[in-house]
């Protein structure tokens, strides 16, 4: 074997070996950009340790029943006294509405209170776009309760005309239950400690009485709550630009929360992306190392 000839097959293995670098590298890097921008979020959203409930809590929870009408014929008494019925406050706006108790001593004011702030954040008013419903769990409530809860936090909510638009309810255990069982409120009496153990949510409900939306926690993001009265009310409510933003996000009911539709597009097409770039520079390294291995042999 004459001295070029060897040269030319050196350079070739060299060129192979540079390849498989690349090729290497190349693979290496989309796996990890993979598994960091698909598959550990898609992993993360899905992964729920285990978290057993005491047993006073095995009972308790907030299920959702989306699409789901509530019975419009029960019978309550509003913050006044009045004897009234759920469906008078159904028709024509949007509904948000949330159970509590009136003499609870923490959950049901944390509720309320970011219920307050999250609506003092967004542009629609109550009374005006959409109407809240406040309905006590508890029996024993009385009309004088719910007019003093009534007051404190339409002050704290501070909107005009919002007096006409949020209504404190209270009634007897069948009708309670019923509306509570319609919503997938689940609640129990602790007679030892006299308190109602509860979750903490909120519920949107369409103009109709169709559950739409569910919120949990004691924290809602103002957006979200925007999005949810939005889509309740049937586009009815909010302006061009809000109908934009609502096409650009998606309920996820697993989490109570919106999320971008793009977001998925997006890492999407950051992996395609990178996977057209891995290829291109492979077959680049390729057609220059041929090239190469071409000048040498001319």
């Amino acid at each position: 074997m004459n001295r070029f000839s060897s040269t030319r097959m050196h350079a070739k293995a060299k060129g192979k070996r540079h390849e498989a670098r690349v090729c290497a590298v190349t693979a290496v890097t989309l796996a990890v950009l993979t598994f960091a921008f698909v598959i550990l979020p898609c992993a993360s959203a899905q992964y729920r340790p285990d978290d057993p409930k005491p047993p006073m809590l095995q009972d308790i929870g907030l299920d959702q029943r989306l699409n789901q009408q509530v019975p419009l014929d029960l019978v309550f008494r509003d913050e006044g006294g009045r004897e009234v019925k759920l469906g008078d406050y159904f028709g024509h706006k949007p509904v948000v509405l949330n159970l509590a108790y009136f003499t609870c001593p923490m959950l049901c004011n944390e509720v309320m209170t970011g219920m307050t702030s999250a609506l003092g954040a967004v542009s629609f008013t109550a009374g005006r776009d959409f109407t809240i419903v406040t309905v006590s769990i508890d029996p024993q409530d009385t009309t004088e309760s719910a007019a003093a809860k009534r007051d404190f936090y339409l002050r704290r909510y501070h909107r005009a005309g919002a007096d006409a638009g949020w209504h404190f309810l209270t009634g007897d255990e069948a009708n309670i239950r019923a509306l509570a069982d319609a919503v997938g409120f689940r609640y129990k009496y602790d007679a030892a400690s006299r308190q109602f153990a509860h979750a903490s949510g909120i519920m949107v409900l369409t103009p109709q009485g169709r559950l739409a939306r569910y919120f949990y926690g004691i924290e809602y993001p103002p957006r979200d709550l925007k999005l949810g009265l939005m889509e309740a009310s049937q586009g009815r409510i909010g302006s061009v630009v809000d109908q934009v933003l609502l096409f650009c996000y998606h309920y996820d009911p697993g989490t109570g929360k919106y999320t971008p539709v793009v977001m998925n597009l997006v890492r999407a097409g950051g992996v395609l992306t990178l996977l057209a770039l891995g290829t291109f520079i492979v077959v680049m390294v390729r057609r220059d190392s041929q090239t190469k291995t071409r000048g040498r042999a001319a």
